[in-house]
């Protein structure tokens, strides 16, 4: 009985979750499909031009500028994120070990807002004593992006890497390959579906961060020209606008949502058909 229960609760637990999934894509379409429809799908997705005011609603600014600023901390974050991992698993002693992890987790903790005064107050400046102008732009952003996904970069790709037997590492080593050989040629090959999902999400992480990027991205609706030109991303642009949107305005918005849910929803499936591929 206490077995039947418990996996009574098991799966009242899941279904939660999947009916709790089911609602927001409901809500999601249910809303936004309409708006995408009535503007226009190719209005609406390759427009140019964001201005409410007219009735323009074209937002494919904004999903340029989300492609730039995620592929930009994609860029800065993961290479960074799965050395410093493979360093903690294999190479950094005990003492040094038990100070950078508490230090990695509270990074993790820190709130999105605390990195965006911390790029506005730190990066801005930096960015405009070295290149000039505004200091605001898609390289800000993206260093940014970088920085706050690599917690979870890190700590996925650590936990992947600590799962592959130790008989691949010994093997590599008795065959007279150093250490360092042994563990990238070894041991990360052998993490890899770990390290893949661990780049997910720090992808997800990326592409649905709103208030850092709002405050050093420069937010302006427009195609970007460079590293260096003003950039507003799908997410900055509903937190943006949402708070006084009405009627077609508000419904365009959460077109804008749809289309970010089908983004994050196409790189999901993307990389699970490269580790299907790979297995």
């Amino acid at each position: 009985m206490k077995e039947k229960a418990m996996q009574w609760v098991f799966l009242a637990a899941a279904s939660i979750s999947i009916f709790a999934v089911a609602l927001i894509c409901f809500f999601l379409f249910a809303n936004g499909v309409p708006a995408i429809q009535e503007i226009g799908v190719f209005q609406f997705l390759t427009g140019t031009k964001w201005k409410p005011s007219n009735e323009l609603y074209g937002i494919f600014p904004m999903i340029i500028g989300s492609i730039y600023v995620t592929a930009g901390a994609i860029i800065c974050g993961v290479p960074m994120g799965i050395l410093c991992a493979t360093f903690l698993a294999h190479f950094c002693p005990k003492k040094l070990y038990k100070m950078i992890k508490p230090a990695i987790e509270l990074l993790a903790g820190i709130p999105s807002i605390v990195y965006g005064f911390f790029g506005l107050v730190v990066m801005v400046p930096i960015m405009q004593n070295l290149f000039g102008g505004s200091g605001k732009g898609v390289l800000t952003a993206s260093i940014l992006l970088g920085i706050m996904i690599l917690p979870t970069v890190i700590g996925v790709t650590e936990a992947a890497i600590r799962a592959v037997p130790s008989s691949y590492y010994e093997g590599a080593l008795a065959l007279g390959i150093t250490h360092e050989k042994s563990v990238f040629f070894t041991v990360l090959p052998a993490a890899k579906q770990g390290i893949f999902a661990g780049i997910v999400l720090g992808i997800g992480r990326a592409i649905g961060e709103t208030m850092a990027v709002i405050m050093v991205a420069g937010n302006q609706a427009m195609i970007p020209t460079g590293l260096f030109s003003g950039v507003r991303t799908m997410t900055a642009n509903i937190v943006m606008e949402m708070g006084y949107a009405t009627d077609l305005h508000r419904e365009a918005l959460l077109g804008t949502a749809v289309v970010l849910f089908v983004f994050i929803l196409i790189i999901n499936l993307s990389f699970s058909f490269l580790k299907r591929r790979d297995m």
